[in-house]
This record gives C-alpha cells, sequence and structure tokens, in this order.
C-alpha cells in the first residue's frame, strides 16, 4: 500500500474535473482523512462506470458476499458512489467534485472543513480554468419572456417532471461554511439529486427522499428564497440540481475570486431592467444578484450584461416588475454537451487527459 493516497490523487487527477496537487500536500491530507489506507486502495480498483456487486467480484476475483460488505462499507462512508439502475444496484468511482466531497456531507466535521477550505482555491481553479464549464445556470423558469422558445435543459421543472425518484439534502457548503464559524442565513435543505429510474435512493440516501410534488415546491420555494438552481453542463442526462447562495457556494465564490470561470457555464438569457418603471428601490443589486452585475445608475439601476449570469432571481421581488429575461442573440449562445460521456471526452481534451477506465 506504499504511496496509496498519493496513487489514489493520481487517479482523481486524471478524471476531467482534476484534483490537483499542492505543495503542502493539502489534497492528500484529505484523502487521509476519507480513506483508510485499505479503503483507497479497494477504490483505485473501482471503475468510473457503474459495475454491480457480482461483476466487481468476479473482476477482481473476489467472493461476492466479501465484495458487498465492502462495498456497501465505502457507500455509507462517501468513498464511492451507488444507486439503482436497470433493477439493479451498481457502483461507481466518483470524482472528488462533484461526488466524493459532496458524499461527505453527513460525515462533515470542522477539521475536514479546514482542509477543504485551504484546498479550495486550489481545487476550484482547476475546475473552473478548462471547458466545458462544470455546471450551468438554469433561469428561473416563470420569467423568461414568453416570445422566446425555452430549451429542455434550460427548464428545471420540464427536468424534474421526467424523473422518477427524487432525494433532498443538506447543502455541504452551507455546512462547512457553518462549522468554520459563518452559518448561512439560507436554507440548509437545498441540494437535490433526481434520477430517471424508480427506488434510485432508497438503499443509500444521502439526505431525505422526497415525491415528485414536494421536489417541485422545493424549486419554487428557492425561487422565493432568492437562490441560484445550476445543474450539469449537459443537454441530457442530469442528476441533480443544486440551489446556490453567493455567501457559500465553492462554484459562485469561486466565479467571482478565483478567476474561474468554467465553473459555472452562464444561462442563455440576460437580466434588464426598464428604466421607465424601475422604482430604484436597489432590491435587486443589494439583496438578490449573486454576481453583481447591477449598478446603481442616475435613473436607477442597470444591468451589465458581461457579469450577469442569467439565473433571473433579481425578477421575483420587483415590485413594478421592471426587470426581465431576454434571450442572448443566437450567434452568441452556448450549448452544453450532449450528455455526460460527451461531456467528459470533451474535458479531457481541454485538460489533456484520458478517460482512465480501470
Amino acid at each position: 500500500m506504499s504511496n496509496v493516497y498519493g496513487r489514489l490523487a493520481k487517479k482523481l487527477d486524471e478524471m476531467p474535473n482534476g484534483f490537483p496537487s499542492t505543495e503542502s500536500g493539502m489534497e492528500l491530507k484529505i484523502l487521509q482523512k476519507i480513506f483508510s489506507p485499505e479503503d483507497a486502495e479497494l477504490a483505485l480498483k473501482i471503475r468510473p462506470i457503474p459495475e454491480t456487486a457480482a461483476q466487481i467480484a468476479e473482476r477482481l476475483g473476489k467472493p461476492i458476499d466479501e465484495m458487498e460488505v465492502l462495498l456497501d462499507a465505502m457507500v455509507k462512508k462517501g468513498q464511492i458512489g451507488s444507486a439503482r439502475m436497470h433493477d439493479q444496484q451498481v457502483f461507481v468511482f466518483f470524482p472528488f467534485v462533484f461526488g466524493i466531497w459532496e458524499f461527505q456531507q453527513p460525515r462533515l466535521d470542522k477539521e475536514l472543513a479546514e482542509l477543504m477550505e485551504e484546498y479550495g482555491p486550489s481545487l476550484l481553479g482547476t475546475l473552473g480554468h478548462y471547458s466545458p464549464a462544470v455546471m450551468r445556470v438554469v433561469p428561473v423558469n416563470i420569467q423568461i419572456d414568453a416570445q422566446h422558445q425555452v430549451q429542455p435543459y434550460e427548464d428545471l421543472l420540464l427536468t424534474l417532471g421526467k424523473a422518477k425518484s427524487f432525494q433532498i439534502m443538506d447543502c455541504i457548503c452551507k455546512k462547512e461554511k457553518g462549522l468554520l464559524g459563518d452559518p448561512c442565513k439560507h436554507p440548509m435543505e437545498v441540494c437535490m439529486a433526481f434520477a430517471n429510474h424508480e427506488g434510485a435512493f432508497d438503499k443509500y440516501p444521502l439526505g431525505r427522499v422526497i415525491s415528485k410534488e414536494e421536489a417541485i415546491e422545493i424549486v419554487k420555494k428557492c425561487d422565493e428564497e432568492g437562490l441560484v438552481h445550476a445543474t450539469f453542463n449537459v443537454q441530457n442526462g442530469q442528476m441533480f440540481v443544486c440551489n446556490c447562495c453567493s455567501c457559500c457556494c465553492g462554484m459562485l465564490r469561486g466565479v467571482k475570486h478565483y478567476n474561474a470561470p468554467n465553473l459555472m457555464a452562464k444561462s442563455n438569457y440576460f437580466a434588464t431592467i426598464n428604466s421607465e418603471t424601475c422604482a430604484a428601490c436597489g432590491i435587486c443589486a443589494n439583496d438578490r444578484c449573486p454576481v453583481e452585475a447591477i449598478v446603481e445608475k442616475d435613473d436607477g439601476y442597470e444591468v451589465q450584461q458581461d457579469r450577469c449570469i442569467g439565473c433571473g432571481i433579481c425578477v421575483p421581488p420587483c415590485s413594478t416588475d421592471s426587470i426581465t429575461l431576454v434571450r442572448k442573440p443566437e450567434a452568441v449562445h452556448e450549448t452544453p454537451p450532449d450528455h455526460l460521456m460527451d461531456w467528459y471526452f470533451k474535458r479531457a481534451e481541454s485538460r489533456g487527459t484520458k478517460i482512465v477506465v480501470d
């Protein structure tokens, strides 16, 4: 098991998301906190593609009963991922973000929060330096100008309507900030996972398994709260939606502070303010905009289009209905990769890495 954490870090960094090394070895300290040497060794043998316990046991030459026990323990410790697909429980080696780090939410303590806060600039810089972007902003549906056609991947409620399994979890970014003495004023239980398979989260829930109706209601409440909807930067196969605040969200903080533009792709919309009806109350600029894209002018407020991420959360509290989401010209639209594997290959090409199965 010599240098097992170094080998595991290398495997994680070979994935398209990346897991950069640091002079301080902070990334290794994080892995040592999450994995025992034995767990790290087994994690090196789990593939980043879904496999059943029987398939893994056969590949590694282990008894299936023994393998099931080991895999069950690793999932519960947030070291690998698992879900039910096509009536089979499958296991997958996940990236560090999004994946292993988010799986630590039930086990997160102050020591790990401090380690991650120190590692954040290096990790987010790597995540946000390469294209295509990791996440994509999904605009608030009801605020889009009706004359424009909304693409399916831009319609969060449509995406949720097609899913069959849902779970809601506490936000690990908010939990981390709270452990570091800076609690968030926004709701904690806002991170949602969903799947197109029945019972996908029944065996290994990271939070509460909820109904489709509750999932949609939570999204609407997040709109009211002023949280930014963001999901995987793909057209098809989304599996989660983060409802992000600018005070805690690592992605939004990275966009603002770490020069990492490819953390979160903007939507294909931007907000605009009607200066003739604007009441100049300042709520949109001071209380809602997560990226400081709205500035005060002599006659009211104005949206800086180059900064606007097109989330639309500035619109609901406007008492004079002066703010509208407008679709960008087709020439500057950003179309996300078709599906996750398409994203993986494009991201790997951008980073100069290869998709490693073993």
